[in-house]
């Protein structure tokens, strides 16, 4: 286990190289220069090219990117051509966000779409069975931004319950200790700041939840379906063990590998494809950091921005190989 854990970690290098190659070739390959979007649409020729030269924007592609490697080499993310500070700084609280936004989608996702999932194949075609299947099949289709903007709608603007953008009351700020409000506020003893943190959670996090969470009851679903068909399973039911025995001790258990493949890749997906949720709610997360940086063509924000999500998606897909092992002892890393 611990030589295939060391193994892929080192197999992360190339991977990571690979993908600062590519996204640096795609940023480059982009119209316009950034240059020309910092100083404005007024901006003349001699302005623009004394600019470019100092950004350093002028040289070769090939000088470029040895600078940009060399730099990521000694820890160093690079410099925000929009606002000059450091990426290292500035990435950290919009990623913190991120991972608030991800955790609590993925909590609800996997919650109520592994016990939906269960359920419809122990009640397998019943009306529950048919409802929550076509729940799903909703979840999957329906259009994330509509569905944020009902969400917007029903529960901020008609029923005044929930909060409709932000990450918390701007009248009564957070101090920060680690970017994650809930940690922070806890850490602090606001517990009133901590209800505030849950409702502006709440709306964001339900509406990135939905196409998971449908994924995960119909992967569920059908894995448990393959299970319960087994003869171990016909033989634990006729000892007369009840639901919860039968299900999640024996049934789930054989069943959550590739539902586990499915978290796993739909956390990774999540970290770097909220842009659209944190768009409509108004969220502070890295999604919309490098949405921003790409309008204003900021080339070192992009790269930085992409490999760090592309980093996190791999470990947790290591995560993932490696909770394998702990579901299901038969499996073995040894080579």
């Amino acid at each position: 286990m611990f030589n295939y854990t060391v193994r892929r970690l080192f197999s992360l290098i190339p991977v990571l190289f690979g993908m600062t190659l590519v996204v640096f070739a795609i940023i480059h390959a982009i119209p316009g220069n950034p240059a020309q979007v910092i100083l404005g649409q007024r901006a003349t020729a001699d302005s623009i090219a004394a600019l470019t030269t100092q950004l350093g924007l002028d040289r070769p592609w090939y000088i470029q990117y040895f600078d940009y490697l060399g730099s990521l080499f000694q820890g160093d993310l690079g410099t925000s051509l929009r606002t000059h500070a450091p990426i290292n700084q500035e990435l950290w609280p919009y990623l913190a966000a991120t991972f608030e936004l991800t955790l609590a989608a993925m909590i609800i996702a996997v919650v109520i779409g592994v016990n939906a999932g269960i359920i419809s194949a122990w009640f397998s075609k019943s009306w529950f069975d048919y409802v929550a299947m076509v729940f799903a099949l909703v979840g999957v289709s329906m259009p994330i931004f509509w569905l944020g903007l009902m969400m917007q709608w029903g529960f901020s603007i008609e029923l005044g319950w929930l909060p409709t953008t932000g990450r918390n009351d701007v009248r009564d700020p957070i101090q920060s200790i680690t970017n994650l409000y809930m940690i922070d506020t806890l850490l602090q003893g606001r517990f009133d700041q901590f209800i505030v943190v849950i409702k502006h959670l709440l709306l964001p996090s339900l509406a990135l939840a939905t196409i998971p969470m449908a994924i995960i009851a119909r992967m569920t679903r059908a894995t448990m379906l393959e299970v319960m068909k087994s003869d171990f399973i016909r033989t634990a039911r006729a000892k007369g063990l009840g639901m919860f025995w039968v299900v999640y001790k024996h049934s789930l258990k054989n069943a959550i590998i590739p539902v586990l493949t499915i978290i796993g890749l739909q956390t990774g997906l999540l970290l770097g494809g909220a842009i659209l949720t944190e768009t409509i709610f108004g969220w502070p997360g890295v999604g919309r950091y490098i949405y921003d940086a790409i309008n204003f063509r900021d080339y070192p924000v992009i790269q930085s921005g992409i490999l760090i999500i592309a980093a996190i998606f791999v470990l947790i897909n290591l995560i993932v190989d490696l909770l394998y092992v702990v579901v299901d002892p038969r499996i073995k890393y040894n080579k």
